[in-house]
């Protein structure tokens, strides 16, 4: 059974620079100016009385490879009771950009280390999907690459019960019923207000902060 978050619990977000977001790096409790900031505030004005600390450990440019490096500095040190992971456009990028691929196998094999020792620890889990929208026609080919790590990441929540945010259904849906510049000015790693806002409500959704513990 993993812990449940009450009064004092750690709440941890981790990833590339879609979580980092600008924080501080100097300053601990930075959350940065994205979905993280967002969730956190949302959550503390809906339910102040359970005071739940919040970290960012967002690093940009990060792949699936780099969490592990760091996992037991940047998640494991922490003790956290929820641990929230969005990585892995940044193994897709690197493919295209850098002639740097992440394979689909290698990819899955890194994020079943760093989730099976988070879950070693009575850590809850909460995956979201790495996800790319079409700001550039391009952007289409680079879906190749990207859909198989999605449902790798897909197979791994099932696989450890963690909740999941559907990310890239969700902006994608968005982007259909409008301009995709009002959620991402390059389809990629800048998401706008509205995008973020976007996560942060999906996100709140998919913790379920004021439940009971949830069994793996």
């Amino acid at each position: 059974m993993t812990r449940s978050l009450t009064a004092g619990s750690t709440m941890l977000f981790i990833g590339d620079s879609i979580t980092d977001c600008g924080r501080d790096r100097d300053d601990p409790a930075s959350l940065g100016a994205g979905y993280a900031a967002m969730a956190a505030g949302l959550h503390a004005a809906r339910r102040p009385g359970q005071r739940i600390q919040f970290v960012n450990r967002g690093i940009g440019g990060d792949r699936v490879v780099d969490l592990r490096a760091r996992w037991k500095r940047d998640c494991l040190a922490l003790s956290p009771d929820t641990v929230s992971v969005l990585v892995g456009i940044n193994d897709v990028w690197r493919r295209y950009e850098g002639d740097d691929p992440t394979t689909v196998e290698d990819f899955e094999e890194d994020y079943r280390f760093i989730l099976g020792e988070a879950a070693a620890h009575g850590a809850r889990l909460l995956l979201i999907e790495p996800f790319l929208l079409p700001a550039r026609p391009e952007l289409w080919t680079r879906r190749e690459d990207l859909d198989p790590k999605i449902s790798a990441v897909r197979r791994l929540a099932y696989e450890f019960g963690a909740a999941l945010v559907p990310a890239d259904g969700l902006l994608a849906q968005a982007v259909a019923d409008s301009d995709v510049q009002e959620w991402s000015s390059d389809g990629v790693l800048h998401l706008t207000p509205a995008g973020h806002a976007l996560l942060a409500q999906a996100w709140l959704a998919a913790a379920k902060l004021d439940t009971a513990e949830r069994a793996r």
